[in-house]
């Protein structure tokens, strides 16, 4: 019995054992995002899928200046000398997680990309604290499914904050905001906090958001999408204040 007894422990045992604890560790948002950074030591061309909602579209609301998708590809084509990357940008205007889930082939699979960029719930958030359950599940689904189908480095954005006028639709925004935190520190895929960042200039400069903004209600003008370009920089590394992009003007 006792030999019986030793003998189970032995095998239970041996994969701990035999294999060192970093195979059973679970993935980091910060190891995420360093293998994104080490993307930029090599020559070796990127391919960029940034995907959204209006606001990763640019759609109307910049008046024709760039969107932050546009600013990043002239800090990576043009200004970093990265001519073989590949930008691509497939937000669309109302879109929320579950419209990007049921066309992920279109819009960002078949381009084999090594970085998917996203930037959701604005509009998933006018589902109130009654959706928070769906877009965490959502969310959580559509990162699942990308690892699954694709071998894209992930980065995700959480959404920039907005008027009082606008949270009668989206007060719940902030708890949204969270939930994106919170998804992506659980499947271990890098974050680019762009509501932190919206509060802390605020706060620093005494700007009203509404000089970030065009309509008075959520959607980034020229300037809210030079800060998100900043901010997206600085999270990889590669911001440079003393480039045409890095010396763009902020209220």
């Amino acid at each position: 019995m006792l030999k019986s007894c030793c003998r189970y422990l032995l095998l239970v045992a041996m994969p701990l054992i035999c294999f060192p604890a970093e195979l059973f560790a679970q993935p980091s948002s910060e190891t995420e995002l360093a293998q994104i950074k080490a993307l930029f030591d090599k020559p070796d061309p990127i391919t960029w899928l940034i995907t959204g909602d209006s606001i990763t579209h640019g759609a109307l609301h910049t008046h024709g200046f760039r969107s932050y998708p546009e600013h990043f590809a002239e800090r990576i084509r043009w200004e970093m000398r990265r001519v073989r990357d590949v930008v691509i940008n497939t937000g669309i205007s109302g879109d929320r997680v579950p419209g990007l889930a049921g066309d992920l082939e279109h819009r960002l699979l078949r381009f084999k990309p090594t970085v998917v960029s996203i930037m959701m719930g604005m509009n998933d958030a006018t589902a109130g604290p009654e959706g928070r359950d769906a877009f965490r599940t959502g969310y959580l689904e559509l990162i699942d499914r990308l690892r699954k189908e694709s071998n894209a480095l992930i980065l995700l954005h959480t959404p920039n904050p907005i008027t009082p006028v606008a949270g009668e639709r989206r007060g719940d925004l902030p708890a949204y905001a969270q939930i994106i935190r919170e998804v992506a520190e659980d499947r271990g895929v890098a974050l680019c906090d762009q509501e932190k960042r919206w509060q802390e200039y605020i706060a620093a400069r005494k700007t009203d958001i509404n000089y970030l903004l065009n309509d008075g209600t959520i959607h980034p003008n020229g300037q809210g999408h030079v800060l998100f370009a900043h901010e997206m920089c600085k999270t990889l590394g590669i911001y440079d204040p003393d480039s045409n992009t890095g010396r763009l003007y902020l209220p």
